[in-house]
């Protein structure tokens, strides 16, 4: 049968979740196959012409949002009750969450008064699993069961961080619920959120749920900002000193079992690794000295630059002198010119055969 949407009673629409995505989906398929199932509903105790919808408020919403005026329905000549245990028992569609159970639970104890024996026999469950489900429906505050019902926040969510953080303080339940759905939390921050709270005193705590967006912001700096180089210098640094400490000892251990080649060998590898830290320090203290320069030293006044001439002279001059404090052949006939000029008045002939052995390089025979 049709029935206009004016004729549907939705009391029982709390009790499931909304879903977008699914929502979605479904009206895709509404859209361009029309409605393939039809609703289930029960005549309404209170009234012969309205029906009270059990099962089909999602494709309800969804015909509404198509502008359709009238919805395919099927009619349970059964009582509330009854139809609302069938239809979950016969659901099709995925498992429903735990705090979903315990709205259904909560209210067939107080629409129907059926007691905890009566409930854990129409669900097929324990009475300590009824109980449960119930402790969750009355732990949640009414704010958050209001979020997951309109699906801000996921029953997954609810039901793994934020019942926890209700059985500790229900005003700081409410708040964290307040930053997922502000800041639109996945499963991960808002897990990152609910362990730094459960971890954190009672100053971090209130830290945490007051400025959320500075501690979701660190939480993602690491996976955007990659370690600065000095920090990976430090580190690999340490990694390397640790390693040899390591060796060290090892090299204890294994020395008198070392071949002459081995030992050799690492020799060789010690050499080089000092040859390595070497050249680093050196680079270090380079790096050093040219911080601590003076900012004018770059400049040079005429002064610096008759210095840096003289100098350049007198390494030119150092430049006849042999190693060991020995002179060159060349400054040691000039000096021995002058020295028989001043001392026997006369200059040594440019025939004499010492000259030529002077000027060719060769060291003067002692006499």
């Amino acid at each position: 049968m049709h029935l206009e949407f004016h004729q549907l009673d939705l009391r029982w629409e709390h009790l499931r979740v909304r879903q977008p995505h699914r929502q979605r989906q479904l009206l895709a398929s509404l859209a361009e196959s029309g409605q393939q199932t039809p609703i289930v509903v029960v005549i309404a105790q209170d009234s012969d012409d309205r029906y009270l919808v059990i099962d089909g408020y999602k494709r309800i919403a969804a015909l509404r949002q198509l502008g359709r005026d009238t919805v395919e329905a099927t009619v349970w000549p059964m009582g509330e009750a009854e139809a609302l245990l069938l239809s979950r028992a016969q659901r099709m569609s995925p498992q429903e969450s735990a705090i979903e159970q315990g709205w259904l639970l909560s209210e067939m104890e107080r629409r129907f008064s059926y007691s905890l024996d009566e409930l854990a026999r129409r669900f097929d469950r324990s009475i300590s699993w009824v109980s449960r489900r119930l402790a969750l429906v009355e732990l949640l505050p009414e704010a958050v069961q209001r979020h997951v019902r309109e699906g801000n926040i996921t029953a997954q969510i609810a039901m793994k961080y934020l019942v926890p953080v209700a059985r500790v303080s229900a005003e700081d339940c409410e708040r964290m619920a307040n930053v997922f759905v502000k800041h639109r939390c996945d499963t991960r921050q808002a897990a990152q959120l609910y362990t730094a709270w459960r971890e954190g005193s009672r100053l971090v705590r209130e830290r945490i749920l007051t400025e959320p967006e500075l501690f979701l912001k660190t939480q993602r700096q690491p996976q955007t900002t990659k370690p600065a180089a000095a920090e990976q210098v430090e580190r690999d640094l340490e990694m390397a000193l640790a390693i040899l400490r390591r060796a060290g000892r090892r090299l204890t251990e294994a020395l008198p079992e070392m071949n002459a080649a081995q030992q050799e060998q690492a020799q060789r590898e010690i050499e080089s690794a000092r040859r390595e830290l070497s050249r680093m320090a050196e680079r270090i203290g380079k790096e050093q000295e040219s911080r601590h320069a003076e900012p004018g030293a770059a400049r040079r006044d005429s002064g610096v630059a008759r210095a840096t001439s003289e100098q350049a002279r007198d390494r030119a001059c150092a430049a006849g002198v042999a190693p060991h404090g020995a002179q060159s052949p060349a400054v040691e006939l000039r000096q021995r010119a002058g020295d028989a000029a001043a001392g026997e008045g006369r200059t040594l002939p440019a025939t004499d055969p010492r000259a030529f052995e002077l000027l060719q390089g060769e060291p003067r025979a002692s006499p």
